[in-house]
């Protein structure tokens, strides 16, 4: 079974809610991000997502797309990124997703870049830009490395067409939970509750929720009506603020257990 899935099987078994977390690779660089995943996984971190740097990152607002610009200042590729993963596999068998424009994918050859993250532990893809309607080769090659394909269903997105996303994905089902683009906000959406309740009758898949969870309080609001919560601006916000600091990954750790913390409280 793919790591991803395991892991939502479990937290099923143990009547629990995940945490995913978003950091820009490369960001301040790839030793900190492989120092910061060996320390999510000790804070509760249930899967972690891996912003590959990207030159114009359209679905990212200033804080991630800020994040990108400092990966690609700091070296930051790809095959290097993979690399990095390879070794935090090492130590750690944390769901590992890359958060991914398509463009990256196609210059390396699709099937050579599925299978290069394969091989280095990767579990999953996000493909921001890849509409479903154009994934049946992508989704082939996916499904024989055995990795999951990672789908992003927007509250604009009418019901026949989410039908039509949820039934192609696999890991499981992110739900944007606000129009435009990533970074925090000062509250959940109030028609969160709603909204996952639909994609659920479409899906058996896991759900889980991003864009604008911004600490441990809205964390918890929206772990009660979701599998997972996705939490990524406000992270890598930290990262920027303690970035040049000896103290970065035990600052950052700390804020990202107060939100595992409290969405593991309910259990």
């Amino acid at each position: 079974m793919n790591r991803i899935e395991e892991r939502f099987a479990q937290l099923h078994r143990a009547g629990q809610k995940g945490l995913v977390v978003y950091i820009g690779a490369g960001d301040p660089h790839l030793d900190a991000t492989r120092q910061l995943a060996l320390a999510f996984d000790q804070a509760g971190v249930d899967i972690l997502e891996l912003g590959v740097p990207f030159s114009d990152p359209l679905a990212d607002g200033l804080v991630n797309q800020l994040a990108a610009q400092r990966g690609l200042e700091s070296g930051t590729t790809p095959p290097k990124l993979l690399a990095t993963i390879a070794a935090i596999r090492k130590e750690s068998s944390m769901p590992i997703v890359l958060y991914i424009y398509f463009n990256l994918i196609h210059r390396a050859g699709m099937a050579q870049f599925i299978e290069d993250a394969r091989q280095a532990g990767v579990d999953g893809l996000l493909v921001l830009d890849l509409p479903p309607e154009e994934c049946d080769n992508y989704e082939a090659l996916m499904r024989a490395a055995g990795l999951c394909h990672i789908y992003l269903v927007a509250p604009t997105t009418p019901p026949d067409r989410m039908e039509l996303i949820v039934k192609r994905g696999s890991g499981f089902i992110y739900y944007i939970s606000r129009e435009g683009v990533t970074g925090m906000q000062s509250q959940v959406a109030a028609n969160l509750d709603s909204q996952v309740a639909k994609i659920r009758s479409f899906t058996k898949l896991p759900i889980a929720v991003g864009f604008g969870v911004s600490n441990p309080e809205q964390a918890a609001v929206v772990a009660r009506s979701a599998e997972a919560v996705v939490v990524g601006s406000a992270i890598v916000n930290q990262i920027a603020a303690h970035g040049q600091s000896p103290d970065l990954v035990a600052s950052v750790k700390a804020f990202v257990k107060s939100l595992a913390d409290a969405v593991k409280a309910l259990a």
